[in-house]
């Protein structure tokens, strides 16, 4: 009889192909797989893993969940040590725990929260450019922080979807956003809660916003961009680098907890 693990991991994903397996490419799904396997000594057929959500080329990652099944039951510290001890410096398992036979990283979600650094500056900072997207023009957040009411609640985000994404239904639910400028670093952040996101839909939505506190678009054109269901008319993606998948949440009211603190 197998056990199931529940794992929480971070990474940088920067030398990263994105989560999910390709021929050929580096990427979390391929370097994570190889780990427990290896710890479980190779066993044939080989472990699968599955994630909560895949992220892209660069995107990084402070709380993507993954689980799989072990043919032994081990002390989940031990399997929290002995995986690190596998992995690259790049990806660190934060936390292990068994979870009944039916859950599933993926479909037991009931929420996701992303983060995003958008630096602003005529130039890109070399020790940055890894870790937040980069933005040539300063936003005002004032403009900004108009803006983010019309993305909350349930929407069809046809506009906000980039071209190769694989889900037929493009209604999502925005639980809530926020956004903060820091001055001393000039960077603008980026906080937003929801039922799940699609391809891109983030890194498009902080694209806009920030077009938005730059004065190129109207503060109230978000409705517009969602009636047309037209990705062309949010044409725009903002940079990899800055996107974190921070937190998947699988308890409703763990989720309402840390709506109410933001």
């Amino acid at each position: 009889m197998t056990t199931r693990y529940k794992v929480i991991l971070a990474y940088d994903g920067t030398k990263f192909a994105g989560f999910q397996r390709q021929p050929h490419e580096r990427t979390v799904e391929l370097v994570f797989s190889k780990a427990v396997n290896k710890m479980a000594k190779n066993p044939v057929p080989a472990i699968p893993i599955y994630g909560a959500g895949r992220t892209d080329t660069g995107v990084h990652a402070l709380g993507q969940v993954i689980h799989f099944d072990l043919p032994n039951e081990i002390n989940p510290e031990g399997v929290r040590r002995g995986l690190n001890s596998l992995l690259p410096m790049d990806l660190l398992i934060k936390q292990v725990e068994i979870v009944p036979a039916d859950f599933h990283a993926r479909y037991d979600t009931v929420g996701k929260c992303y983060w995003y650094r958008a630096y602003q500056n005529e130039f890109v900072d070399p020790f940055r450019r890894q870790y937040t997207g980069h933005f040539k023009f300063t936003a005002d957040i004032d403009r900004i922080q108009q803006a983010l009411p019309d993305l909350l609640g349930r929407h069809d985000f046809t506009s906000f979807v980039a071209s190769g994404s694989q889900a037929h239904d493009h209604v999502r639910e925005i639980y809530a956003a926020r956004a903060w400028a820091l001055p001393t670093t000039q960077e603008i952040q980026f906080e937003f809660y929801g039922s799940g996101f699609l391809y891109n839909q983030v890194r498009i939505m902080v694209a806009i916003l920030m077009e938005i506190g730059q004065g190129r678009r109207a503060v109230d054109c978000i409705p517009q961009l969602l009636a047309a269901k037209d990705r062309a008319q949010a044409r725009g993606t903002a940079p990899a680098a800055g996107l974190y998948m921070k937190k998947v949440y699988y308890d409703r009211d763990e989720l309402q907890n840390d709506l109410i603190k933001h």
